[in-house]
């Protein structure tokens, strides 16, 4: 079974930074291509970001692209997320999710409960 635990989230103010972790357990974490998406409050899941299973790609959204930062470590079988100039309109619940052949990141057994973050202005 798939688990992915998030943490990191919080309070930040406008132009701050925060790094997100997400701890995999249930699957083999270095044989899989791994991505962060968010919520926002009555918005569409959206997806920020994804990176291969030994990280020589890494893939953004526009809305992120040069401020975020994807990575992983494969021995502690966590996935992080480097967050900075932050504005208001990141505001949102953080998931990270497993690719596999049955699914993606729309797949909710696939993605974790998030952490949320929530930029001041």
């Amino acid at each position: 079974e798939v688990q992915l635990v998030e943490s990191g989230g919080g309070l930040v103010q406008n132009g701050g930074s925060l790094k997100l972790s997400c701890v995999a357990s249930g699957f083999n974490f270095s044989a899989h291509y791994m991505h962060w998406v968010r919520q926002a409050p009555g918005k569409r899941l959206q997806w920020l970001s994804s990176i291969s299973e030994n990280s020589d790609t890494t893939r953004y959204d526009d809305s992120v692209n040069g401020r975020f930062t994807t990575s992983r470590d494969n021995a502690k079988n966590t996935l992080y997320l480097q967050m900075t100039r932050l504005k208001p309109e990141d505001t949102a619940t953080y998931s990270c999710a497993v690719d596999t052949y049955t699914g993606s990141y729309l797949d909710p057994t696939l993605r974790g409960q998030g952490t949320e973050v929530t930029v001041s202005s």
